[in-house]
């Protein structure tokens, strides 16, 4: 994979605030709102690494459970994968891997660490970019400081096949700028009443603010199969009638006590408990994200580099 750029030496690497050349912050701010989307920092261009968000309108979902346990899914299927703990008010990505991390994000905003320093590795080859919670520099992230994040991230190595974001919860503008600075959202959502309301809530606002492309929907702690088909079909329903938005289902994870045994443990559950209806649910999610090739279409290694 080509970067987009050159990267600049190796201790070079710290976040710094830096608009586009000719791009002066106050004279986009003096803009019209039409030129001030264009010029927004989600738009610019960036190292071609696929991103997907991970969002919910209400907390308590299993937000972070499920990219936590994708992650580590998508490692085992051979997916070099990236995690970004963006949720600065209740970062937890670190505990449910099991991992300690020393530094984290705020380190890198007040220049303190770089992006590479702060990596820690995870289960399967997964690699976390840590967040504090309550943080008041990384709650106070501007647009500006957080594209010139996600354009760090990408450049941090050639080898990374995708990013994950876990959001915090809600519609708060740190949620809908790292969603739309995504390539895919997906949106988590429960069967409860409250739970719809809030993801619809989430999709509507993402919708109005340009989204490129409809969210995606997953239903998550679902008691049967038909109770979590049902719940995706009303959401899709309803944005298709309000919004003409065609929101695609990505699955369900059913209900089931050993996500929060494995979260005791302090371990993903497709780990911990691999035989679980859960854990199958995850892998099923990754194996959509990730087709691994048909065995007769893999090129052997060494017919690569005679083609080369």
């Amino acid at each position: 994979m080509k970067r987009a750029g050159p990267p600049g030496k190796r201790g070079e690497r710290r976040l710094r605030v830096v608009p586009r050349r000719g791009t002066d912050r106050h004279a986009v701010a003096a803009t019209s709102p039409a030129a001030e989307a264009d010029n927004h920092p989600a738009r610019w261009s960036r190292p071609s690494v696929r991103t997907i968000a991970i969002a919910s309108g209400k907390g308590g979902v299993g937000k972070s459970n499920l990219a936590a346990n994708l992650a580590v899914a998508l490692g085992a299927r051979g997916a070099r994968v990236l995690l970004l703990d963006a949720d600065f008010a209740q970062a937890n990505l670190d505990l449910l891997l099991g991992l300690h991390p020393r530094f984290d994000l705020q380190h890198v905003v007040s220049g303190e660490k770089t992006l590479e320093e702060i990596v820690v590795p995870g289960p399967e080859g997964v690699r976390l970019v840590p967040a504090s919670s309550g943080s008041p520099e990384l709650a106070e992230l501007d647009d500006f400081t957080r594209e010139c994040l996600l354009r760090n991230i990408g450049l941090l190595d050639d080898e990374i096949d995708l990013v994950l974001i876990d959001t915090a919860t809600g519609v708060s503008q740190h949620v809908t700028s790292f969603c739309r600075s995504a390539d895919d959202v997906l949106v988590i959502c429960t069967p409860e009443l409250p739970a719809f309301s809030d993801a619809y809530g989430l999709i509507k606002l993402l919708h109005a603010q340009g989204l490129a492309r409809a969210p995606h929907l997953l239903v998550n702690q679902a008691g049967s199969t038909e109770e979590a088909e049902e719940t995706a079909h009303r959401i899709r329903l309803v944005a298709r009638r309000f919004l003409r938005l065609e929101l695609e289902y990505w699955g369900a994870v059913p209900f089931d006590p050993a996500v929060p045994r494995a979260v005791r443990l302090q371990e993903p559950v497709v780990t911990a408990f691999p035989n679980s209806p859960a854990a199958a649910a995850y892998c099923a999610l990754a194996e959509r994200l990730w087709p691994l090739p048909d065995p007769d279409e893999r090129v052997h290694p060494q017919s690569e580099r005679l083609e080369a």
